[in-house]
């Protein structure tokens, strides 16, 4: 294996994918509920823990819309998502590139079939903020580990979805708050947004979203193709 090389001209660093992908592991609860009335934010927060810590794994489409802030453009790619506790997703991107996000328990691959070109990471090197660990096991507590909240002065957007924000409680984990859109009857997060220390702009929307469909973890293991060159990353 070769050691690592620039990126190829329109892949972004394997770095901010891998972030979107980590910080997507605690977005995917559902409780079938319908309320006449707003929820509680301590009513909002068990809903979401209670169905989190009964996924086992889950499936949906997303469309992921990052602003590169040092580039001043946009871009919006769609996909597919997997995710299977303990520490395993992938990330299939359809349009407009086709590419591959792995990630399980001992390495993460980040693979471009047009460049004909694979990078590879250690997932103990990603891996390696313990409130991230916890989450990606199904062992974390909203709670403990976030600091929750309404987002503004008004807990609802104008279709009465819930509008949370959470802070986390010790630094490392990438970014220092996420906004949330919770469904106001299914509570299924509908959108994900949050910004890195560089000052880009990651949003994500989810759809179609199923969980408990029994993921087999060969989902979340890669062997690069042959003719692919493959580049280890620090």
């Amino acid at each position: 294996m070769k050691k690592h090389k620039k990126f190829a001209s329109g892949i972004y660093p394997i770095s901010l994918i891998i972030t979107a992908g980590i910080l997507t592991c605690l977005l995917f609860f559902s409780v079938p509920a319908v309320r006449a009335e707003p929820l509680s934010l301590g009513e909002v927060s068990v809903k979401v823990q209670e169905r989190y810590d009964k996924t086992a794994d889950l499936k949906a489409r997303f469309i992921q819309e990052i602003t590169i802030k040092s580039l001043k453009k946009s871009e919006k790619e769609e996909g597919m998502i997997y995710i299977k506790n303990p520490k395993r997703m992938l990330w299939h991107y359809l349009k407009p590139k086709v590419k591959k996000l792995i990630i399980n328990p001992e390495k993460a691959w980040l693979y471009v079939p047009e460049d004909k070109i694979v990078y590879v990471q250690s997932a103990g090197d990603i891996l390696k903020s313990r409130v991230i660990v916890k989450l990606l096991s199904g062992a974390g507590k909203l709670n403990e580990d976030f600091n929750i909240n309404f987002s503004g002065g008004n807990p609802v957007d104008e279709r009465g979805n819930y509008l949370v924000t959470l802070i986390p409680k010790e630094s490392g984990f990438g970014v220092d708050r996420l906004f949330l859109t919770i469904d106001k009857d299914t509570f299924l997060i509908m959108q994900c947004s949050f910004s890195d220390m560089y000052g880009n702009i990651n949003r994500i929307r989810f759809s179609d979203i199923k969980t408990n469909t029994n993921l087999s973890d060969h989902l979340f293991a890669f062997r690069p193709p042959k003719g692919v060159e493959v580049y280890n990353l620090p």
